[in-house]
């Protein structure tokens, strides 16, 4: 067999509905990126001895679904789930290739746009990266709050949208129904989980998804409300840089945020908002 050293993956939906790669037991699902196809880099190592086969979903589909024959991982629905202990060897931590694997297709988060701002025609839009990675910050200054566990926030933040590695970014513009939407991501989640192992870093990203959710804590509830914050700020700046009006997504998110500190913070972006608009009519 030729050496797999540097030879990439590639999916085109173009041409194909199946494309495929050698591996062994783990088994990934790619998402389909623009201009709609996969180039994935394989290199020497211990990623190189597990390499798989690939059936991609057909040309209509947004991502590149891998067969999956793990016998490991976390949500309901995993085939045989191991229950760790902390005298586990994989307790603590996933393999090298296992974390190599969970990270590239992580990837795609931080390349793939906001499809809200794309439907606007907003030129470079953020990433789902770009605005997770904003969230977290908001999390970590957003000081000191009775009963809310800061750190735990900012977890949340930076896994709450990670499903859409596999999923995208599903806009109500996309006419999904709620419960399918959660139903589609829930099962992406499995399935990253189940790539990164069942250890204890796959089951909180698990645990803190889920929380996150349903909306089942005061931890939740300011991170629904940074996610809310940072979309209008984003809105207010693509306004100023792109001399827009962007209506929807204030109007979207009004009289839905619970906590005081996401009020506040809204508040002071409508305050400028509404002043940039009054002298723009000046």
């Amino acid at each position: 067999m030729a050496s797999l050293k540097s030879r990439p993956f590639h999916c085109s939906s173009a041409t194909t509905s199946h494309c495929s790669f050698l591996s062994g037991n783990r088994s990934l699902i790619i998402p389909r990126f623009p201009p709609s196809s996969v180039k994935i880099p394989f290199f020497d190592g211990p990623f190189r001895s597990r390499l798989g086969s690939v059936c991609c979903q057909n040309s209509n589909s947004d991502s590149v679904i891998v067969n999956s024959t793990s016998t490991t991982g976390c949500g309901a629905g995993s085939k045989s789930p191991t229950h760790l202990t902390d005298d586990h060897p994989q307790a603590s931590a996933s393999s090298p290739s296992s974390v190599i694997d969970f990270l590239t297709l992580c990837h795609s988060l931080k390349t793939m746009k906001r499809k809200g701002w794309i439907n606007h025609g907003i030129k470079g839009a953020e990433s789902i990266a770009d605005h997770m990675y904003r969230m977290s910050l908001m999390a970590l200054i957003a000081g000191d709050l009775p009963g809310v566990d800061r750190d735990r926030c900012i977890k949340m933040a930076i896994v709450h949208d990670i499903a859409e590695a596999i999923v995208g970014d599903i806009t109500p513009r996309d006419g999904v129904p709620k419960a399918e939407k959660s139903r589609r991501e829930r099962a992406a989640l499995k399935e990253m989980c189940e790539i990164l192992g069942g250890n204890r870093g796959s089951e909180e990203i698990r645990e803190l998804w889920e929380e996150y959710e349903n909306n089942s804590s005061l931890e939740a509830n300011l991170v629904k409300d940074l996610d809310k914050v940072e979309m209008i700020l984003q809105a207010l700046e693509y306004e100023i840089a792109h001399g827009k009006v962007l209506d929807e997504f204030y109007h979207s998110t009004a009289g839905k945020i619970q906590t005081e500190i996401g009020k506040s913070w809204a508040a002071e972006i409508h305050a400028r908002r509404n002043s940039r608009l009054e002298n723009r009519s000046n």
